[in-house]
């Protein structure tokens, strides 16, 4: 073999490599993951009686910064009254960024 077939194949062989993991470090949580997330960080402050997510991410910004994030509710009874929560979710690392009283 000579070297030039040698050094074409790692030169291939790298730069594959290199475009599968920025391809890989791009991607999104599943949204039945990220609403697990969520749900699991709610139970903390007490029971939930439900939960929605939006399943597709979408663009979000919050003071200047760019995100892609999942949308989604929770609802729990306290007090004999039924209160509704809408959060806001990174949607590559499942940190969420905003919870609002609906």
């Amino acid at each position: 073999m000579s070297w030039n077939k040698f050094f074409l194949g790692f030169g291939v062989g790298f730069a594959s490599a290199l475009l599968i993991k920025e391809a890989l470090s791009d991607s999104t949580i599943p949204g039945d993951k990220a609403l697990k997330l969520a749900k699991e960080a709610f139970k903390k402050n007490g029971p939930i009686d439900g939960s929605w997510i939006q399943m597709n991410p979408e663009d979000y910004t919050k003071s200047g910064i760019h995100y892609q994030v999942y949308k989604g509710g929770i609802s729990r009874k306290l007090n004999q009254g039924s209160h509704q929560y809408e959060f806001v979710m990174d949607a590559k690392t499942g940190s969420i960024l905003e919870v609002n009283p609906l």
